[in-house]
């Protein structure tokens, strides 16, 4: 039987959604973490080593998790995905865009060269220069949200109204990302997922203060997807070369609309509790049809 790899370290509902849809295709899924990985550069051996996959390497890779790690362990982990492509193997989605999307700086820097309206945001090292950039936000009438640069589900994100709260931070790994808070209170934002170049479903997520994430406590409701939402969202995922993709927008109190993050390796439980169509069905056809395509090409 064809055998595929996903990339995870809690499958839980996903990985099981995953499996069973693969399952009903003919493809056994075996779901693996990137730390049980190694490389292998010896004579006549796969040179990618996964527990499962000792003797033959799977024919598609889904990526539904990046542990994180020191930063020798976190190159590892990249190399593996990054070799998994070199021999021939389709990884969804692919390590460069992975590394694109999880860079909350990179995104941002990407999404305003092309033109796609993204909140002003700010990257730097040194405190003295967050605190003056807060400074002039908070004068301007403005709060700022500051952020992990890598990180997922709301997970260290804070809201700053003043430079006290700013000065007291302690940033993951020495580096301050402040971004223009452009929401209200109680929040609210639009959660656009895409496939294969197409926005393909959306929900409205509410929060209870100024965070929307579903793990924060937001809450998911079904809402039609507009031509602007669906073109802000497809616009994201290809600057960023996703094949698929979670976007959030977010829309001011002027009516403007505002792409916050572009992610890479986003869950779809929340979504699907909203949407009619089996966003997991949609995804596994066309990351099947990926890892025909680049057989065919060997």
């Amino acid at each position: 039987m064809n055998k595929i790899a996903v990339v995870t370290d809690d499958p839980g509902w996903h990985g099981a959604r995953l499996k069973e849809a693969l399952a009903a295709r003919g493809f056994e899924a075996s779901c693996i973490s990137l730390a049980q990985g190694r490389l292998d550069v010896v004579p006549d051996r796969p040179p990618i080593v996964f527990p499962g996959f000792e003797d033959k390497l799977p024919v598609g890779v889904f990526v539904r998790g990046i542990s994180g790690g020191s930063l020798e362990q976190l190159i590892l982990r990249l190399d593996l995905l990054h070799g998994l492509e070199a021999c021939g193997v389709k990884v969804y989605n692919p390590p460069r865009a992975i590394e694109r999307s999880v860079d909350k700086g990179m995104t941002s820097l990407l999404l305003a060269r092309a033109g796609i309206p993204t909140p002003p945001t700010w990257v730097t090292p040194s405190l003295a220069e967050a605190l003056a950039i807060a400074q002039c936000e908070f004068q301007r009438g403005h709060w700022v949200v500051s952020k992990p640069l890598f990180g997922s589900q709301g997970e260290g994100v804070e809201l700053h109204v003043g430079v006290d709260s700013l000065r007291a931070l302690n940033p993951a790994g020495g580096v301050y990302y402040l971004q223009r808070y452009v929401g209200r209170c109680p929040a609210w934002d639009w959660r656009v997922f895409v496939i294969a170049g197409r926005a393909v479903a959306a929900m409205i997520r509410r929060g209870v203060s100024w965070l929307t994430n579903v793990a924060q406590g937001g809450r998911p409701e079904p809402v039609t997807l507009d031509a602007l939402l669906a073109r802000l969202a497809q616009d994201s995922a290809r600057v960023l070369q996703l094949d698929y993709a979670g976007v959030d927008i977010m829309q001011d109190e002027q009516g403007r609309m505002w792409v916050i993050e572009v992610n890479g390796i986003p869950a779809w439980k929340g979504l699907q509790t909203v949407c009619s169509l089996d966003i997991t069905e949609l995804l596994v056809e066309d990351f099947l049809r990926r890892c025909e395509q680049v057989r065919s090409r060997q």
